[in-house]
Order: structure tokens, then C-alpha cells, then sequence
């Protein structure tokens, strides 16, 4: 018999109900049970990725929680119809399709998030507190069509089909700065609000050097004790170019599990530089004085499903820096490259980024071991290792939908036995097409992509194009520190 509390969160027996669990799902749960004795957890947070990339969720007390396992936990919908910085792209209580092209979703009703008990952690930093990532369904138990994690595995499904798996490794640049100033008077928090006062925590263009490393050594420590006790692969920590610029390497992981670690290394690097008294960023380019922009390199390669084998190693030909799969695989990246950074570059601070002979590509390119071009090869004719890295990303990126992104367009090259055609020696003097200028760019591309219409989904294509059009158009009726400069006095 059900009592009442048995209710409390989500629907009754939700989960069991729809089939919302796999085997090795439902097998981690004990797991989590002893974890919640043996730390005395009393608060788990239940984390949903959102289209952005931010992660949003509530923090369910430990009885609830064991319930939300069975049963969800109830989620307002709202957000999907939100940008950035919270603004509504679509009127939410429109009687056509909720104004985003569901009707369901009409009025902003719950929806039931559903925990994966395989990404279930212990956060060190915050007291007898748990943590866990979740997919979100509507009431009939199917998957809301615009969670991104739910996309990708969709995405990988499609890969485990043919008898593979994503392989993916983790490269990404921030800013680490002393907070000086939370700009939290009344009149400072508006929407959005005034961004925070910091300083510099060292001086930066001593790129890679130990002495500046050593003045950040008691933070690094700190994220790297964190970190580690969370279970994510890290494998390097290093000075980058600009003041407190940071670089953070992680070992390749299978699957949905290299995006799922991306989520959880940014919120948990902001948490804790803000506990102690630091700003974390993954913007590209903050507008301060000296700040470079960030990249999100995303290194990758396609594996063999059933014994782990890399797919992109040549073993055969003498010369080829790929197999033919490989091969194949970057020319459909190269020729869906526009469209996809809506995906890997989805800010309009982001594409400040792809400017000449700065670390970062401006053109279409491919090349063997050079940092100019958008795709770079590591490895060569018989190295087992041997994968490629897309520098496009910026890190504030939606993890699950820059990696399906390239699934998406790889598969199409694989599919029409593309040809990426010879490397570029000198990628930024390429007469290959530039990649996009702008978001505005960016989307244009996007929206006219029957390959990624196919892949995602018209109805995910629009909602994207619709959310980031209305990130595009407060942009627009902005007046910027520029246009008052260059217009106030002379006209």
C-alpha cells in the first residue's frame, strides 16, 4: 500500500512505469543507498542540463530523493522557453503548440525529471550533500524533445548501431580571478545583472611557465583535490596565456560520459572558486583589459563498440594520417562546419575568438599537428592514439550538443564517402571558406541544414534557432560602448 509521502515527488512509480531505467541503472542504486549511509548525506541535488548548457535542478532532502528514484521528481518547464539570461523566447501560455512547438508544454505545466544513478557523486565541498544529473520527460514518460543529453544518446545510439562508440577528451581554457566585488546592491541586479569587480590573481604572457603556475599553486591544489574526489579523469593543469588563464586537460572517456564530466567540471569549478573567494569563467572573452579568449578544444576519435579499438588509426596505408573512416569522418565535419558552430560556438561573445595567427582557426582547414587549423590531426600512420581535436568550441558550450554535433556531421561524411581533400599547410593564409563571423552567421547556416535537420530534428533545429534569435535580437537593440564612442560626438 502507497502512503502519501510515497506521492511527494514526481509520479508514483514513474520510472518503473515508462521503462525509464536500464539494468546497469537500476544495479547502481544500492550503490547509492550505502554512499547516503556511509556519508550521512541529507541533501541531494537533482541536476538538469538546460539548453544552454547552465545546469538547473533542485535540492531534494535524502527521503525524497530515494522516492525520486522510483518515482522523479517534478521540474518546471518554463525553462526550456528561456535564453541566456532568462528572458522568454516564446510566449509560454500561447494555445499553439506552448509557442515552442509542443502543445504540451502550454502554460509551463511540471514535467518529471529522472535521476541516472549512474552519474550519482558525493560533493566534497558542500556539507553531507550528494549530486546527481537527470533527463527530463513529460507526463506520458516520453523524453521532452529539447533535453540535450537525452539528444546525444540519441546520437550515439545511431553510432551503436553500426558497432561503435564516441570516444572524447576534454581540453578547455578559463579565467580564474579574485573576486573583489559581488555587485549585489539592489540597484546592481537587474536583468541580467551587473557582472562582478575582480582582479587579476597573477600576471599573465609567460605562457607555460612554472613561476606563474606556482603563484596560483594553493587554488590549483584546491580544484585538483576537489576534482579528483570526484571521480573525473584529470590528467594536466597549466598556465595559459592570459592573467589567471587556465587549462585543464582531461584523460578520453566513452560515450555520454565525456559531457557529462564537462558539466560537472564547470559547476564545480565556479562553486568552489566562489567559496573561496574567487570568479571562475568560461566565457570566451571577457571584455577586461589583457583577457585573450578561451577555447573548449574537443579531442575525439570513433572506437570499436565491442573491444574498445580505435577506428581513426591507420594501420594499413603508409602515408594517410587517418583510416579512411577517419578520413571520411573530418571531411563531414569541414563540410557542416558552419551550421555546427551553433553548436560549438552557440555565444556571440564566442566567435570573438576566431581571429588570424591568435591559437584559434578563422578558416574551414584541416591539418597534422598545427593549432591554426579547425580540425588538427594528433598521430599518423600506425599510431594507435591517433585522433583529432575541432578548436571551434568555446567552453561555455552545451556539452552534449557540441559532441552530437560532430556525430551528426561525421556520420554524413562517413554515409557519402566525403573527401577532406589535402591538409593545409598554412591554414590562416587557406583560401578555403572562412568559418562563421558571427552567431548571426552561425544560424543562417544552420537553419538551412537538411543534414542537421535529419540528425536532430526539425522541431530541435527550430527550437535552437528560435532561442538563439532572441539572444541575437536583445544583442542587436543594444547600444554598445563602441557606437556611443563613435557616433555621440561627431554626429
Amino acid at each position: 500500500m502507497s502512503t502519501l509521502q510515497d506521492g511527494s515527488v514526481g509520479q508514483l512509480d514513474f520510472v518503473t512505469r515508462h521503462g525509464l531505467m536500464s539494468e546497469e541503472q537500476l544495479a547502481a542504486i544500492p550503490r547509492i543507498k550505502a554512499l547516503i549511509e556511509q556519508h550521512r548525506l541529507r541533501t541531494i541535488r537533482i541536476a538538469w542540463c538546460d539548453q544552454h548548457g547552465l545546469v538547473r535542478g533542485k535540492h531534494v532532502m535524502v527521503h525524497d530523493f530515494l522516492l525520486a528514484l522510483r518515482n522523479g521528481v517534478d521540474f518546471q518547464t518554463a525553462t526550456l522557453f528561456m535564453d541566456t539570461t532568462n528572458n522568454m523566447v516564446a510566449p509560454l501560455f500561447a494555445k499553439q503548440a506552448g509557442g515552442i512547438g509542443v502543445a504540451s508544454l502550454c502554460g509551463g505545466p511540471d514535467a518529471i525529471l529522472v535521476p541516472d544513478p549512474l552519474t550519482f557523486r558525493v560533493l566534497p565541498w558542500a556539507e553531507r550533500t550528494g549530486w546527481i544529473l537527470s533527463e527530463m520527460h513529460l507526463n506520458t514518460g516520453e523524453p521532452v524533445p529539447f533535453d540535450t543529453r537525452a539528444l546525444f544518446k540519441r546520437s550515439l545510439a545511431k553510432l551503436h548501431q553500426r558497432g561503435l562508440d564516441w570516444v572524447g577528451g576534454l581540453e578547455v581554457e578559463f579565467y580564474i580571478c579574485k573576486l573583489e566585488d559581488r555587485m549585489l546592491l539592489p540597484e546592481q541586479s537587474g536583468w541580467p545583472p551587473d557582472p562582478p569587480k575582480v582582479s587579476a590573481i597573477a600576471h599573465g604572457f609567460q605562457y607555460l611557465t612554472e613561476e606563474r603556475q606556482d603563484e596560483i599553486d594553493p587554488i590549483l591544489q584546491m580544484l585538483h583535490d576537489n576534482l579528483e574526489a570526484l571521480d573525473l579523469p584529470l590528467r594536466t593543469m597549466e598556465d595559459e596565456w592570459g592573467p589567471g588563464q587556465c587549462e585543464f586537460t582531461f584523460d578520453p572517456t566513452r560515450g555520454v560520459m565525456s559531457a557529462d564530466h564537462m558539466v560537472l567540471f564547470r559547476t564545480a569549478v565556479k562553486q568552489l572558486c566562489r567559496r573561496h573567494g574567487y570568479h571562475a569563467t568560461f566565457m570566451t572573452r571577457p571584455a577586461l583589459p589583457n583577457f585573450f579568449s578561451s577555447g573548449w578544444h574537443l579531442h575525439q576519435s570513433i572506437c570499436s563498440l565491442a573491444t574498445g579499438e580505435n577506428m581513426f588509426a591507420n594501420m594499413i596505408e603508409p602515408t594517410a594520417p587517418l583510416s579512411l573512416l577517419g578520413r571520411q569522418y573530418v571531411a563531414g565535419l569541414l563540410a557542416h562546419a558552419a551550421p555546427a558552430c551553433v553548436f560549438s560556438t552557440p555565444t556571440i561573445n564566442g566567435y570573438k575568438r576566431f581571429r588570424p595567427n591568435s591559437f584559434a582557426p578563422d578558416h574551414v582547414t584541416w591539418a597534422s599537428e598545427n593549432r591554426a587549423a579547425m580540425i588538427r590531426v594528433l598521430g599518423g600512420p600506425g599510431d594507435r592514439a591517433s585522433h583529432i581535436e575541432n578548436r571551434t568550441g568555446e567552453p561555455c558550450a552545451n556539452p552534449y550538443l557540441y559532441m552530437a554535433s560532430q556525430i551528426v556531421a561525421g556520420l554524413d561524411g562517413v554515409d557519402r564517402q566525403l573527401d577532406p581533400g589535402p591538409m593545409d599547410e598554412t591554414p590562416y593564409e587557406s583560401n578555403k571558406p572562412k568559418l562563421p563571423q558571427s552567431l548571426m552567421d552561425a544560424t543562417v547556416a544552420l537553419a538551412g541544414s537538411q543534414v542537421f535537420r535529419a540528425g536532430f530534428g526539425d522541431a530541435f533545429v527550430d527550437y535552437m534557432l528560435l532561442v538563439k534569435q532572441n539572444e541575437i535580437n536583445r544583442f542587436l537593440q543594444h547600444v554598445t560602448d563602441w557606437e556611443h564612442r563613435e557616433y555621440f560626438e561627431m554626429y
